[in-house]
C-alpha cells in the first residue's frame, strides 16, 4: 500500500502495460497463426527485445541525472560490459560446434593461436556465474570510478568528460585481439543459453519476455529509491549541492549510491541485449551510443520515471522507420527530431505534459480562489444610519 502511493497511478500503469506486452507479444507470436491480423513476425520479436533493453538503460541514466544531476556520457560502457559478461558464456555454451571444433577454445581464440583459455573467461561456462559477472563488473567499474570522482568533488561538465573518456579507453581496450575478447569482431555466433537453441522462436519469446520483466522491475526499483527520503536526498543533492553538505549530509556517497546501481541496470540491460541481437562487439563501447542514451532521457524526459522509457522507444522505433522510409535521410529526420525537442520541448515529452498539468491546475486554484473570496466579502455598514 505505501508502495502504491508512493509511485502513483501513472507509473503501475505503465508497469502493468510493460507486463501485458510480456505475455501478449509472446502469444501473438507462437499461439496466432501466421496470417491472423494480430500475428506479430518472428523477426520483430527481438527487434522490440532490443527496444526493451534500450528503455531499461535509459531509466539506468535517469536515475543519476534525472534525480541526482550527474550527466554521465559513459554509460555506454557499462551496458557493453554487462553484455559481454552475458556473451562470454554464450560462446562458453558454443564448444565443439564451432568452426574450429574445439571444445575449449571459442573460435577466435583457435584462429589467433590461443593455447589455453585466459583465466578470466574461468567459470563462464555456468549462467549463475555470468549472471553474478553481469551485474558485478559493471557495478564494481562504477563504484570505484565514482569514488575518486566524487571524492574529488569532480561536478558538471568535467564529470562527463571524465565519464566519456573512461567508455572511450575501453573502446580501445577491446579492440585489442591481445585483450582475449574477440577484438574488432567481438563475441558472436551464440547457440544457446540455458540449453534452448537462440534462433528459435520460443527463446527469443522467452528472452522478450524476461527484457519486460527486468524492466519493469527497474521502473519499481527506481521509483521505490526516488520516492524515498533517499530519493528527496538526491533531489536536494542536484539542485543544491553546497547546502546539503552545509547541514551535515555526505553527497559524494548519495551519489556513489545511485551511480553504481545505475551501473548494475545498465549491466542487465546489456546482457538481455546480447542474445536477442546475436553480437557484441567494442563498438558498444562507442561515445557516441552513451550520448544517444541521453538524448532518450531528454526527448521522454528526465525525472520523471516514465519520461526515458518512453523516450526510448520512441526514439528507437522512429530510427526504424526512419531507415526503412528515408535510408539516405534518416539521419537528417533523426537530427530533425532532437532539434524540435531541444528547441520546443525543453522539458521532454513526459516533463512539458507534467508542466502543462500543473499550470493548468494552479489557475483553476487561483479562480476558485478568486471566487471564494469574493463570495465571503461582506458589506461593512455605514455608521452613519
Amino acid at each position: 500500500m505505501i508502495l502504491a502511493r508512493f509511485l502513483g497511478p501513472r507509473v503501475w500503469i505503465l508497469i502493468a502495460a510493460i507486463l501485458a506486452a510480456a505475455i501478449l507479444v509472446p502469444l501473438s507470436n507462437l499461439a496466432l497463426p501466421a496470417d491472423h491480423p494480430l500475428h506479430v513476425p518472428s523477426y520483430l520479436v527481438p527487434l522490440f527485445g532490443k527496444y526493451v533493453c534500450y528503455a531499461l538503460l535509459a531509466l539506468a541514466l535517469d536515475l543519476v541525472w534525472g534525480y541526482c544531476g550527474i550527466l554521465s556520457l559513459g554509460h555506454g560502457a557499462f551496458f557493453a560490459l554487462g553484455g559481454y559478461a552475458m556473451g562470454m558464456y554464450l560462446m562458453r555454451q558454443i564448444g565443439a560446434r564451432g568452426v574450429y571444433g574445439n571444445p575449449e577454445l571459442p573460435d577466435f581464440m583457435v584462429f589467433l593461436n590461443w593455447k589455453e583459455l585466459p583465466w578470466y573467461w574461468t567459470g563462464f561456462d555456468q549462467f549463475w556465474f555470468a549472471a553474478l559477472m553481469v551485474m558485478l563488473v559493471p557495478g564494481l567499474l562504477a563504484f570505484v570510478f565514482g569514488f575518486f570522482a566524487f571524492r574529488s568533488r569532480v561536478t558538471g561538465v568535467y564529470l562527463s568528460i571524465i565519464t566519456q573518456a573512461m567508455t572511450y579507453a575501453l573502446l580501445l581496450a577491446f579492440f585489442r585481439n591481445d585483450m582475449g575478447f574477440g577484438g574488432n569482431n567481438g563475441l558472436t555466433d551464440f547457440k544457446d543459453i540455458l540449453g534452448f537453441s537462440i534462433q528459435a522462436d520460443a527463446t527469443r519469446a522467452g528472452l522478450f519476455a524476461a527484457s519486460c520483466i527486468a524492466l519493469a522491475l527497474g521502473v519499481l526499483l527506481v521509483g521505490w529509491i526516488t520516492r524515498s527520503k533517499l530519493g528527496k536526498l538526491m533531489i536536494a543533492v542536484r539542485d543544491a549541492e553546497s547546502r546539503t553538505r552545509f547541514i551535515g549530509w555526505r553527497p559524494e556517497y548519495v551519489k556513489l549510491f545511485a551511480f553504481t546501481v545505475s551501473a548494475v541496470m545498465a549491466g542487465i540491460a546489456g546482457a538481455l541485449y546480447v542474445p536477442q541481437v546475436g553480437i557484441i562487439n567494442p563498438g558498444e563501447f562507442s561515445p557516441v551510443n552513451s550520448i544517444e542514451i541521453v538524448v532518450w532521457a531528454a526527448v521522454g524526459g528526465r525525472g520523471t520515471l516514465i519520461g526515458p522509457v518512453i523516450g526510448a522507444l520512441l526514439v528507437n522505433y522512429g530510427k526504424t522507420v526512419f531507415t526503412a522510409l528515408a535510408p539516405e535521410f534518416w539521419l537528417f529526420l533523426l537530427g530533425g527530431l532532437f532539434v524540435f525537442v531541444t528547441l520546443l520541448l525543453p522539458r521532454g515529452i513526459v516533463g512539458t505534459i507534467d508542466h502543462g498539468w500543473d499550470a493548468l491546475r494552479a489557475t483553476r486554484r487561483a479562480k476558485e480562489a478568486e471566487k471564494g473570496e469574493t463570495a465571503g466579502t461582506d458589506v461593512v455598514p455605514d455608521p452613519a444610519e
